[in-house]
Order: structure tokens, then sequence, then C-alpha cells
């Protein structure tokens, strides 16, 4: 369940795409999501940014409710009529990413990098961010193009670049929730894939500056996932599910968590909980990626059996 450093495993792991999504979308938020009828920012209460209708509401179809169906329907509207906002173009590329559609994941990562730099001279802070996350996108192409090996160089330089454009948003506004967002998922992301790293700094970058909440805390409770803290990963997972009851992906990130207890511990009512929590997620299979959907199904057959052996 654990990704390596660098950037080969640590990008091409299943939490890229929610890395990359974070990033761009960079995101993630609230309870059931209304079409807004004007245009609304679902990172800042204070001083928003007009991102675009069609651009949210994909970005809370994805991150609130799980539903990448319904973001596709939402983002080909966005890229017509909010064509400015690279946001949009960065969740196209993580919805590539999700698909395995390689071939638009280095077009949608392109177009990121190219909408972001027009951006910054009329909002530095967002164009800087969403610059990063550009390259972020790029060197995950490299990486799936050329491979691991061949791929790391390149996407190492990347990585740097990603830094420079995130320390220079991080000079503009310090507390920006949307920067805080995906500089902490990305910190956190590195830190507990390196040896001797901290990540106590990128978890509370999460929990003090990032928003939305409940994208901050499901990103904590990824990371405490990883380190194997799992108590703390499951209070973190289920302050996600209150703000966000009807995703699918939070109810899977909690049956992760749940089975890793449940081999621990060697309880069979946690595995069996955890069973449950791996079929709720799949009650929405439907508005998932395939791939995904077989992910969850592989590893909900593999707690089953678990528990079969447990009671033998």
């Amino acid at each position: 369940m654990s990704e390596r450093f660098p950037f080969g495993q640590a990008i091409v792991s299943a939490r890229l795409a929610t890395l990359a999504k974070v990033a761009f979308a960079t995101t993630l938020v609230l309870n059931v999501w209304i079409a807004p009828s004007v245009a609304a920012d679902p990172f800042r209460a204070k001083e928003a940014r007009k991102i675009g209708d069609k651009t949210e509401a994909a970005f809370n179809a994805i991150f609130q409710q799980g539903d990448y169906k319904a973001a596709e329907a939402y983002l080909q509207q966005a890229l017509s009529s909010e064509s400015n906002e690279p946001l949009a173009y960065a969740m196209k590329a993580s919805l590539a990413y999700a698909n395995q559609d390689w071939a638009a994941l280095e077009t949608y990562s392109k177009k990121t990098l190219e909408i972001a730099q027009k951006l910054i001279s009329s909002d530095p802070l967002r164009g800087n961010i969403y610059t990063a996350v550009g390259h972020f996108l790029e060197g995950a192409a490299f990486v799936r193009r050329e491979g691991t090996v061949n791929g790391a160089p390149q996407a190492l330089t990347k990585l740097r670049e990603v830094y420079k454009y995130l320390d220079q948003a991080e000079a503009i506004s310090a507390n920006d929730p949307e920067l805080n967002l995906l500089k902490g998922y990305m910190d956190l992301m590195l830190a507990v894939n390196l040896p001797f790293a901290n990540p106590q700094q990128a978890i509370a970058r999460l929990e003090q500056s990032a928003g939305p909440e409940y994208l901050a805390v499901r990103g904590i409770a990824y990371g405490y996932r990883d380190l194997k803290q799992y108590n703390k990963a499951l209070e973190y997972a289920e302050r996600a599910l209150k703000k966000t009851s009807n995703n699918p992906e939070v109810y899977y990130l909690k049956a992760q968590i749940l089975r890793e207890m449940a081999k621990k511990d060697k309880n069979p009512k946690l595995l069996q909980e955890a069973i449950s929590n791996f079929d709720q997620a799949l009650t929405r299979k439907a508005q998932l990626p395939a791939d995904l959907v077989r992910q969850i199904q592989r590893e909900r057959r593999k707690a089953a059996e678990d528990i079969a052996q447990a009671r033998r």
C-alpha cells in the first residue's frame, strides 16, 4: 500500500491521481453538491476567486461525491465556457490518469501548464499554483511514457519546477487554503516515503491552513494510513465521512484502514467491518473508474479470505 520515492512510484501511484486531482482541482469538498448559479470558490470562504460554475461543479462531483461520470460531463462544458481556468484542464488530466488514457494525460498536462502560465499575469497566486500542477502532471506523463527508470530523471527535474512555483505562490499568500491543500498533500506524500522525513509539518499544514476541510482531513487519513498509525487514520477518515457521506472513495479508505487494523490486532470483527465498508463503496461503483472498482473488489475478496482463514 505504500509507494516509493522518487517520482517513479510516488507519482505513478494510486495516490498520484488523488494528489493530482487535489492539486488541480485541488480540491475537494462539502456534502451534497448542487450546481451553483454563480461562480463559486470551493477553497476560500474569503477573497474568493471566480473559478467557474462548471469547473466547480466538476470539482464537487469528483471530490465530494466521488462521481467521475458526472464530472466528465461538467468538464466538457467547462472546457468550452471556462477555457481560461487551469483547474478544469488539471481535472481532465486527472481523469485521464484514472482511466489510463495516457495520450489524454499528456494533452491535458500540457494544457494545464499553458493556461496556468497565462494566468500568472492576472492572478499570480493561482497562476503559480497551477503552473506547479502542470509540471507535476507532465512529470507523471514522463514516467508513464518512458517507464520508471528512464522517466525518473525528467520527472525529478519537473519536481524541482513544482516546488519552485509552489514557493512563489507561498511568497504571495502563505495561508491560502488552495495552496496549502496541494502542498500539504504533496509534502505528506513525500514525507511518508522518504527515510528520516518528518510528516508532522505536512499534517499540521493540512490541519491548520488547507481547505476545504473535508479534503484536508482525508489527506491526513491517507498519511496516517501509510505511516501505519491506524487509529489516527481511522479518526480522520471518520471526519472526512461526516463531511462527504456519499463519497464511495472515503468508504474505501475507511475499509483499507480497518483491514490493516484487523490484521495487526488479529480481530475478525474489524475485518467484517472492513468488508461492510468495501461493500458500501461498491454500492456506487457505477460512478467510479473501472480500474478503481476492480481494485476495491480485489481488496474486498482478500478481506473475506482473511476471515475464512481465521475461522479454520
